[in-house]
This record gives structure tokens, C-alpha cells and sequence, in this order.
């Protein structure tokens, strides 16, 4: 009889990760068994082969998967527990598909028709240099490119190159709606070595892709989101995380990783590259790379193009709405203009709904969701009033609960607004709205063919909308509220908004043609908006790091959110009080703020109230972590990327 360490999928009650168990054979490790936990059998990982202990143990029931997982997929999951404080069951619930033991049919390589024409990759001058550049050294490599510069011909030949020496590669994008153009491009040039995976796809279709890659004996590129950066390839080359600056790479959940971080590990595990593409890298990125002297420039877009010709219009400045309440008068024109020549227009809005506020004209009283007191949202296409935080829905008042008058009036603007006035000032065009609220059949990836084709006149949508998508008949963006994002209780807020504008400019100018942008704010002087319009990331950079210096934030101190919920206001505060006490014993060196609401302070479970804790050492924030006081009234957040 043999004895090995099992690292269950589910949580157990034991001082460490692993409990010992017994099996008549040799077993190797990284093996995925069936094993007794309580009165229930459950998943778990060889770890490693023991001595017999001391006590009792029980049987492996039996081997669910004869080939074991990579090796470095354990280290970098005992890596990820410790990095983000987090128990080892649950890093193996977001490493492995579920339904492993259920038999599953063959991987067949997914056949599609391509919506794009080939891409002939030829590399320029700074191409070629920047895929030499990253193939000469192993580690992390920033790809700083502006928009149009052709990062995908440079991950393309890194592809390529890693083929070549019998390498796989992993590429992550931050949306699935992103993949329709990277998938044509790769599927073209490297026929039957593309997987995909994705949450869209059924559990079956995951495990498939999941097994090919751990049975495979040829190199393949995988592509999709950051769980795809999971899938056990044996010899990884090159990793590829695309738009690298979303927020999306962060996971919002436990364990709250950031796949930027994994990657790099991973990547130090095989010895391979990895690759952070982006014209706007984070502030935090860009920084560490520049310390390494790893950043890759692409300075110039890889085509001949025209430039757009960009407009900024004052909103303050009430003239400019003659014609319509919240879109200028310049607008409508240029949008005509581009209709009648068979153009097509992007709108770029990132609020959902059709209006923000709902209140009454007579005393004031707002329509407030009435789980998280955050002011509800109105949904004109199905006539209801919506919670963007928990989802709850009610039914639009005729009158006032407060002073019973009827006077009730809904203020603000959202992308169903937006398109229910276009459809009424272009009853003929063909319109087409994309954000989190659209069918499930209308999303982007469904209607991709229809975009890249010019099909779809007017584009109306939130943030997808302004990540990577190259529309050839694309010639004219309007942002109607570009400063919207400026307010929020944010350290990031700048960052994101320059981000969006940045990306949503870079839209259009790749081409000879000539194109247009228009930018709405109310804040026309803003840094922010002047820079993000220029995109003009070098100034910005310059700019927030400054700002997070003098204010402490990354990159200068590593960041721990502390959030507990109570049932009374009374609760939460007293609680938060009691633990920023704590941590100030124990750690006198900590900057930690003063116990405040979060951003959205209700909930169905009651007060939601936080601590911001700052360290120049990121192991004193791990450490302070064992003073959260265990159970479900505290949840934390390290390294988060947005504190709202």
C-alpha cells in the first residue's frame, strides 16, 4: 500500500491544504482522483508521495484522468494560495473544468468561415525588431503599441516562432466579444492548432478543450479569457494577454487574482515570454517594466492612414443643443453626412439604461433601489425601474410616495436613451445597441459580420464597444459625456477614463480614409479629457504618477480593501473601528484609512462598510490578513484595481 497527500477541490476543515490517503499503486503526481471527504467523494490533486502515517487513512476510490497535470500547474496553483491568501480548494475550483468525470467526446477543432480576409503579416521595421527584441530574453515584455500599430502581426510571428521550437502559447483577451478578429487571424495561419475557451461555451465543450491540451503531442495556441491561462500545455513558450490595461484580467471573486500576476509566474515556470499588449498599459505596468528596461515600442501605425480630425464640444455651453436636448447640433449634422454616404457611426456611452435618476419635481424624493439605497435606473424598452448593483426591479411610480403628486420626471441619459432618439432623428438606419443588456443574440460576437461588413450604420454600446474592434467602414465617433466617469470615488477613475477615450478615439484613423471624433464633456480643460484625446499616454503617465505619489497609491504602496457587512449601520461602523485598532497595534507602520461607507453601502445581507489598507511591503498586508476576523461578515481584496 502507498500513501500520498491529496489536495481536495472543496473546502475541509484542517489546519493545512492536503489529507493523506492510501492506494494499492504507484501514483504520480499532479494525477486527478476521486477521493472520500466526510460522507461525500470529491475531486482532488496528487500532491506528493508520503511516508505511512501514524493514523488511519482512507482509499483514492479511483483515477479519474490517467494523465497528470503539469507540474507547474500545482506550483503555480500553492502559488496562487499564497500569494492572495486564499485556501487551495478554491484555486482549484477556478484552475479545473468542471464535470471532470463525466466521459466526454473528442476535441473536433471548431471549422467557421472566416469574416475577415487573411492578414498577410508582413512585419515593418519596429515589428520585427520588437518580436526579435522579446524572443532574445524569457520573462515579461511590455508591448507598448499605439492603436492601429499592428500588435497582432507581432503576437502572430511570436506564435510562429514558438512553433517552431515545438512550443505552445497562450493568448488572453478581456472580452469573448474580442476574439471574432484574433480567432480568424489565428485559425487561418495555424489550422487545427487553435482552441478556444470561453464561458459562453457548455461545460462539455470546456472539458474537451481542457483534455486536448493535457493528452495533446503538438504545440497549440489557446485563446480566450483569463481562465484560459489555466489550460495544462506542457511546454508553454509564450504567453499573450491583449488590451493588458482591462479590468477584467482581475478576478472579482475569490480567489481574487489578477492573470497579469499568474502570468508572470507562469511564465517564469516555463522559461517562457510573456507578452503585455496594450496602447494604454496600466499605470502600475508600465512602471514596473520601465524599471526592467522591458518596454517594446510600436510608435507608428502599421498602415498608411489619415489621421482623424478631432472636435471637443463644450457642453456647458447650452447653444450647441438647439436641435435636440443632449446631442449637439454638430452631431446630428456630421451623423447625417456619414449616413447619406453609406458611412458608419459609433457612439460611445458608458452608462446603460435610458435614464440615471428618477425623482419627483415636486419635494425632491428619488427612486432608490430598496436593498442597496443606489438610485434606480429606468428601462424604457420593458417600462421598469432597474438596480445596476443587485438587480432587483420595480415597477415605475405614477405618483410620488411622499407627497403624492404626479410630477414625476426621469433625468440623466443611458445607451437605450440614446438609441430610442436616433431611431426617431434616423428612422432608416440601421441601428444596433451593445452593452450588458442586450439579448443574448444580438451581442457583438453574433453580430460580428454585420459590423465588419458596414451593415450596422449606427454602433451604440458601453465599454465593448471601445476594446480592439477594427471596422473598416467605421468614419465617425461621438462620446456624448466623456468626463462621466471623472466622479467617482475612484484612485483609478482617471485611469479608466483615459483608457475608454484613449481606446474609443483609436477606433477610427486607421485607414486612408478620412474619419472624425467628437467628444461632449463638460469638463473641456480636464487633463484627463485633453490627454485622453490626444492619446497621449507618455504626458499621462507623467501626470498620475505624480497624483499617486503624492496621494500614496500604486505604485508606490501595495493595496489590502477591507469590507464587512452587518445588519445595522451601528454594526458595521463599530466593527471596522475595532479592526483598524487591531492592525494599528500590530503593525504601526501601516497607513490605513478611516472606517467609511462603500461605494455601494447596501445590500440584501445590510451595511456595507470598508478600511483602505496602505504598505511599501506587500507581505505586511498578507500578514495583517490574519487579523480579519473569520465568517461571512468580512470579505478582502488585495491588490485590488478599482475601490468602488
Amino acid at each position: 500500500m502507498r500513501y500520498y497527500e491529496v489536495s481536495p477541490t472543496k473546502i475541509f476543515r484542517s489546519s493545512g491544504d492536503t489529507l493523506t490517503y492510501s492506494f494499492s499503486e504507484k501514483l504520480p503526481i499532479g494525477l486527478v482522483v476521486n477521493i472520500p471527504l466526510g460522507r461525500q467523494t470529491t475531486t482532488g490533486i496528487v500532491i506528493k508521495e508520503v511516508q505511512k502515517p501514524s493514523y488511519e487513512t482512507r482509499n483514492i476510490h479511483s483515477i479519474i484522468e490517467h494523465t497528470p497535470l503539469p507540474r507547474y500547474l500545482i506550483k503555480l496553483a500553492t502559488w496562487l494560495s499564497t500569494f492572495y491568501s486564499t485556501p487551495l480548494p478554491i484555486i482549484w475550483q477556478t484552475m479545473l473544468p468542471a464535470g471532470l468525470n463525466t466521459t466526454r467526446r473528442k476535441q473536433i477543432f471548431e471549422a467557421r468561415d472566416a469574416i475577415r480576409k487573411r492578414t498577410h503579416f508582413l512585419l515593418n521595421k519596429d515589428q520585427s525588431l520588437a518580436a526579435s527584441s522579446i524572443m532574445s530574453t524569457s520573462g515579461t515584455h511590455l508591448l507598448h503599441g499605439v492603436t492601429g500599430s499592428g500588435k497582432t502581426a507581432v503576437y502572430s510571428e511570436l506564435i510562429n516562432k514558438s512553433f517552431k521550437i515545438n512550443k505552445s502559447a497562450i493568448v488572453l483577451v478581456p472580452e469573448i466579444a474580442l476574439t471574432s478578429q484574433l480567432v480568424d487571424e489565428f485559425m487561418q495561419q495555424f489550422p487545427d492548432r487553435v482552441l478556444l475557451t470561453h464561458s459562453k461555451q457548455t461545460p462539455a465543450q470546456r472539458h474537451i478543450a481542457w483534455r486536448t491540451c493535457l493528452v495533446s503531442k503538438q504545440p497549440l495556441v489557446v485563446l480566450g479569457p483569463r481562465s484560459a491561462l489555466f489550460m495544462p500545455l506542457k511546454d508553454l513558450g509564450l504567453i499573450v494577454i491583449d488590451e493588458c490595461h482591462e479590468p477584467s484580467y482581475k478576478q472579482d471573486k475569490s480567489p481574487r487574482y489578477s492573470a497579469l500576476r499568474a502570468a508572470s509566474m507562469l511564465a517564469r515556470y516555463h522559461d517562457a515570454r510573456l507578452v503585455l499588449g496594450s496602447a494604454t498599459p496600466n499605470i502600475v505596468d508600465f512602471y514596473l517594466a520601465k524599471s526592467q528596461n522591458k518596454i517594446h515600442r510600436l510608435d507608428k501605425p502599421a498602415r498608411n492612414i489619415n489621421p482623424p480630425v478631432i472636435s471637443i464640444i463644450d457642453a456647458t455651453k447650452r447653444t450647441e443643443f438647439s436641435s435636440h436636448r443632449f446631442i449637439a447640433r454638430s452631431v446630428l449634422s456630421a451623423i447625417e453626412k456619414r449616413l447619406e454616404s453609406k458611412e458608419q457611426v459609433l457612439i460611445f456611452h458608458n452608462r446603460r439604461g435610458s435614464t440615471t435618476t428618477t425623482l419627483c419635481d415636486n419635494c425632491g424624493w428619488q427612486a432608490l433601489c430598496t436593498s442597496c439605497f443606489l438610485p434606480l435606473t429606468l428601462h424604457h424598452d420593458k417600462y421598469h425601474l432597474r438596480c445596476h448593483a443587485c438587480g432587483q426591479t420595480h415597477q415605475v411610480p405614477t405618483s410620488c410616495p411622499d407627497c403624492s403628486g404626479t410630477q414625476i420626471i426621469h433625468k440623466g441619459i443611458g445607451t437605450k436613451l440614446i438609441e430610442s432618439e436616433l431611431k426617431k432623428l434616423f428612422p432608416t438606419a440601421n441601428i444596433a445597441r451593445f452593452d450588458t443588456d442586450t439579448d443574448k443574440n444580438e451581442t457583438i460576437e453574433s453580430r460580428y459580420k454585420e459590423l465588419y461588413d458596414g451593415n450596422i450604420d449606427i454602433i451604440i454600446g458601453t465599454q465593448a464597444i471601445a476594446k480592439g474592434l477594427d471596422l473598416p467602414k467605421l468614419r465617425l465617433v461621438y462620446v456624448p459625456q466623456a468626463d462621466s466617469g471623472l466622479s467617482l470615488p475612484d484612485y483609478s477613475a482617471s485611469e479608466r477614463t483615459f483608457q475608454l477615450l484613449s481606446q474609443v478615439v483609436g477606433r477610427v484613423g486607421r485607414f486612408e480614409h478620412s474619419t472624425q471624433v467628437i467628444v461632449q464633456t463638460y469638463q473641456v480643460s480636464h487633463p484627463v479629457i485633453q490627454l485622453g484625446v490626444e492619446q497621449n499616454y507618455s504626458s499621462f503617465y507623467k501626470y498620475t504618477l505624480e497624483e499617486r505619489k503624492r496621494a500614496k497609491f500604486p505604485p508606490f504602496t501595495f493595496l489590502l480593501q477591507i469590507t464587512c457587512t452587518y445588519k445595522t449601520e451601528k454594526l458595521a461602523i463599530s466593527n471596522c473601528k475595532k479592526l483598524a485598532k487591531r492592525l494599528t497595534l500590530f503593525d504601526s507602520s501601516l497607513i490605513i484609512s478611516q472606517p467609511s461607507p462603500a461605494f455601494y453601502e447596501r445590500s440584501p445581507k445590510g451595511y456595507r462598510w470598508q478600511l483602505l489598507v496602505k504598505s511599501t511591503r506587500r507581505l505586511n498586508l498578507l500578514e495583517s490578513i490574519k487579523l480579519i476576523p473569520p465568517g461571512p461578515h468580512w470579505q478582502y481584496d488585495i491588490d485590488p484595481v478599482s475601490l468602488l
